[in-house]
């Protein structure tokens, strides 16, 4: 999943939405797929995701997180299908029943997990986090602290899945064999690889920490700010889009 939720650079029409309008559509669209039991509806806010990354120019990286996303899925999947008894039985596997409610219910599961998931990290890869900053602090009159706080967070996210990638091969080149099927095992061998990712991430958490006092943190302001988002047409057709989703949601869900 290394440089999904990285910025892309881009001048495609998502790139040039309002960071505050992308926010608040990943919010609706969650929102649409969690009110919604209707599996067409699920699928179509699927395809929906995929049509915006195809506009954002981001099609790897969604199928990137789809691929990441694939082993939650079917653990996801089978502890639903082991337990969740009620329905009609397919069959049954050391007494256990796998029944068409069970089976169906794993699958809005998994529909409703690849929607809410993949509209947030699509947003933070068409959106720059120091304008999602910006907008947060200047209109949404959240204390930059905290906006700095948030980004910063995101921000060392891709950037701890590139550390930890650089220690596997790192490990694999000195011979540790981690393709094993055992999950015990595999649990044991990543554990001594925990200990370089902490001390990188102290290491990095402290450099930022120096580098935002040498640049003046404690003496930034709501006025410090140097570029103010401003919403457009395009963003509000964007949050009317959003805002019927989730109205649509309701009424078949109705």
């Amino acid at each position: 999943m290394r440089g999904v939720l990285s910025y892309a650079p881009g001048s495609t029409i998502l790139h040039r939405l309002d960071p505050r309008t992308k926010l608040l559509m990943s919010l609706m669209i969650c929102i649409a797929a969690f009110i919604s039991g209707r599996e067409f509806f699920l699928l179509a806010l699927l395809a929906l995701n995929l049509l915006f990354a195809f506009l954002g120019g981001v099609v790897p990286q969604a199928l990137r997180m789809l691929k990441g996303l694939s082993k939650a899925c079917v653990f996801m999947f089978i502890l639903q299908v082991l337990f969740i008894q009620q329905g009609d039985p397919y069959f049954s596997v050391f007494g256990i029943r796998i029944t068409d409610y069970g089976v169906r219910t794993a699958y809005m599961v998994i529909l409703r997990l690849l929607d809410a998931t993949l509209p947030l990290s699509l947003m933070l890869t068409v959106t720059r986090l120091t304008d999602l900053s910006n907008a947060l602090v200047v209109h949404w009159r959240l204390p930059y602290q905290y906006a700095f706080t948030v980004t910063t967070a995101l921000h060392f996210i891709p950037v701890f899945f590139s550390d930890m990638q650089a220690i596997t091969e790192a490990q694999i080149a000195r011979g540790v064999s981690l393709d094993t099927r055992n999950p015990i095992k595999k649990i044991g061998l990543m554990i001594p690889m925990s200990v370089p990712l902490l001390v990188s991430a102290v290491k990095k958490t402290e450099q930022e920490a120096i580098a935002v006092e040498l640049r003046g943190f404690n003496l930034r302001t709501r006025e410090c700010t140097y570029k103010v988002p401003h919403m457009h047409g395009a963003d509000w057709i964007a949050l009317a889009l959003g805002a019927a989703l989730i109205v649509l949601a309701a009424v078949l869900n109705g």
